[in-house]
């Protein structure tokens, strides 16, 4: 199933609440939310304070990115605060089956997200144990950056590695990063099924730009059907 996700990196962090009440009502199931450290990344977002408000005005699945250096010492906390699944990135964990492991044992979804230039096969020995896996398509830290062109072929690569293990089926491809209207059938043909955007959404009509996502997210589940 497919799946657009708000970036609360892109909202309007004085009226956060209403902002999120707002993608939820018009058809957005899933809940993006970056957590930066200022080390992993440069910049610093927000922590499980945020979280835990807005989990308790929210039905959304929150999809926790955590883009912090071991981010293994927050699994739990970040759980508690209400995460449904909580993605770290290969390339800030040292022990990343261990912290898949953490994640699943606090009763999470566990994702892996992986940087630009971070090639998809460093998944092989874990493709496994994760519920899904974030290309990102830009490089993480700031939002309203444009796409990556060469990110396309890796969401082509990764497909194909979920299909040829048998694993399609469960194992969910986001993408975060650059994404609009106008790309987001590229992205949904190279076989992407959770798609993040931040600026495309909370950036002028929020309620009607949600709804043009699913738009092209369900025609592109039509033509599939087909």
């Amino acid at each position: 199933m497919m799946h657009v996700s708000p970036s609360i990196l892109g909202a309007d962090f004085g009226n956060l609440r209403d902002n999120v009440m707002r993608t939820e009502a018009s058809g957005a199931d899933y809940l993006h939310l970056d957590v930066m450290d200022g080390l992993f990344v440069p910049s610093i977002s927000f922590g499980m304070p945020v979280i835990e408000q807005l989990r308790a005005a929210s039905k959304q699945v929150f999809d926790v990115h955590m883009m912090v250096q071991a981010p293994e010492r927050y699994i739990k906390t970040i759980a508690d605060c209400g995460a449904d699944s909580i993605t770290v990135h290969q390339e800030a964990t040292i022990h990343l089956d261990r912290t898949l492991y953490d994640i699943h044992s606090c009763g999470k979804k566990a994702g892996i997200a992986l940087n630009p230039a971070t090639p998809v096969d460093v998944l092989d020995c874990v493709l496994d144990q994760v519920d899904m896996v974030l290309i990102m398509t830009v490089n993480p830290g700031f939002g309203g950056q444009k796409l990556i062109p060469y990110t396309l072929d890796k969401i082509r690569a990764l497909r194909q590695k979920l299909e040829s293990r048998g694993l399609a089926g469960r194992v969910d491809i986001e993408v975060d990063g650059g994404v609009t209207c106008a790309n987001l059938p590229h992205i949904l043909e190279a076989g992407a099924n959770v798609i993040v955007a931040g600026s495309a959404i909370f950036h002028g009509d929020i309620e009607e730009n949600t709804k043009n996502f699913l738009k092209i997210l369900r025609a592109h589940e039509q033509e599939c059907e087909i």
